[in-house]
């Protein structure tokens, strides 16, 4: 469901005749005009059970927007929860009790501008395996200054992440459509999401004779991200499409700022990709959650921000991809989502991980 009124009264009344008694699961346009501590303070006087995040855009059916609030109804909701310092690894993952032949899907938004995502989702998988299904994304600002990006009933946090457990199936399609042009290498110094050595080397000038050579582009001083967008990493995995980490800017040493950890002695990929293959991929991913899905009450898109950056106005191709696939099966199905700083899914029998530039298709039972 899409809301568009900037009243927060008429926007709680909205969500609680939507969802009943259920909880909510909240997106947030980063430019709706509304006072997002005031909004939060309202939902908690509310009485609803809520999480949620502010994002670049939000996804209702195919049609992405800088403004608006979409709701998804959390259904059959076991528990919510908030996770602090996740920059610091200072913060204990609450104990659940997983009946045995029962499905569950976890939903998490986690700042997306934050360290140590990846050791949080690393947390998150060692105290509940492969009891649940994993969704979700990062939160923020597309201006990429960190605030106060994700919320639940204790307050809005930024630094922080928001989790909902349900008693619900879920199947998950994950591609992205990016291909190697050059590597592997090494990265032999790095700390957090910053890279301080490719090959022993200064990171920017391996990128960069890769990517100059490639593109037929010269990086100056103010167009570092207009032409690494289209050059992300690749992280290297076995039987599985790579882990995609995408660099954001250089700073004053020149080592690489990603979105997204990097650990030291990974081997890596520079990567490039087209329209037709990152919307292919799009469609992919679409296709894969609904094969396997049986009795579907909603769709969940998270595709990455910069996935629109690079495509432009192509992006509507890959939306229509999405949502065509999802409705060529199911054509009463609600679609909503967000675009994130970063995408969360456990996918087949892989590892939870936190993708960049990847587009991500869930579908819940």
């Amino acid at each position: 469901m899409l809301i568009s009124t900037t009243n927060i009264d008429e926007i709680i009344t909205a969500i609680s005749a939507h969802v009943n008694d259920n909880a909510v699961l909240i997106s947030v346009g980063e430019h709706t005009e509304i006072d997002i501590k005031e909004f939060v303070g309202a939902l908690q006087q509310s009485g609803l059970e809520f999480m949620g995040g502010l994002f670049p855009r939000v996804i209702h059916g195919n049609t992405v927007l800088e403004k608006g609030i979409v709701i998804n109804t959390l259904n059959n909701l076991e528990t919510l929860f908030l996770v602090e310092n996740i920059s610091t690894k200072e913060y204990t993952i609450p104990e659940i009790t997983f009946k045995e032949n029962q499905p569950y899907s976890l939903f998490t938004y986690v700042d997306g501008l934050t360290s140590n995502i990846s050791h949080y989702l690393s947390e998150l998988y060692e105290n509940y395996g492969m009891q649940t299904n994993y969704f979700g994304g990062g939160a923020g600002s597309l201006s990429l200054e960190q605030q106060p990006c994700v919320f639940c009933n204790k307050g809005i946090y930024q630094d922080a992440a928001v989790v909902a457990v349900m008693n619900m199936a879920s199947n998950i399609g994950v591609r992205h459509g990016w291909k190697k042009v050059g590597g592997p290498f090494i990265v032999t110094k790095s700390e957090g999401n910053i890279i301080k050595e490719i090959n022993w080397k200064n990171p920017f000038q391996v990128y960069k004779e890769v990517v100059e050579e490639h593109s037929g582009l010269i990086f100056t001083e103010d167009n570092f991200f207009d032409i690494a967008k289209g050059y992300p990493f690749g992280i290297l995995k076995e039987d599985a499409e790579c882990i995609v980490r995408d660099p954001l800017m250089t700073n004053e040493n020149g080592e690489l700022v990603c979105v997204g950890e990097l650990e030291e002695n990974m081997l890596v990929d520079i990567l490039n990709g087209n329209n037709d293959s990152l919307i292919d991929a799009a469609q992919k991913a679409a296709e894969a959650s609904v094969q396997k899905a049986t009795a579907p009450r909603k769709a969940i898109i998270i595709d990455c921000i910069s996935r629109i950056l690079f495509l432009e106005d192509s992006f509507e191709q890959e939306l229509n991809a999405i949502t065509e696939t999802i409705h060529g099966s199911y054509p009463d199905l609600s679609i909503g989502g967000a675009l994130t700083l970063g995408e969360i899914s456990s996918y087949g029998e892989g590892f939870l991980e936190f993708y960049n530039k990847t587009t991500v298709v869930g579908l819940f039972e």
